[in-house]
């Protein structure tokens, strides 16, 4: 698997993934859109720590440097 994610792209992953979590575990929201949230934080970090974001494929696109 090769990678599409640029520097940048991953560090803003990583952070709103962080955010959301924190909103989910800080108790900020509830209920299903918590679960929801949290869910997309948790892709948000996976996606970065791998480099690939599969979203990017039918488009062909890329952020990262060549």
């Amino acid at each position: 698997m090769f990678q599409n994610m640029g520097l940048y792209d991953r560090i803003i992953r990583v952070v709103v993934g962080l955010v959301l979590g924190g909103l989910y575990l800080g108790g900020v929201v509830e209920g299903t859109t918590a679960l929801v949230l949290f869910v997309i934080g948790l892709v948000m970090i996976a996606t970065s720590a791998i480099g690939f974001c599969p979203a990017y494929l039918p488009f062909k696109f890329t952020t990262k440097e060549k």
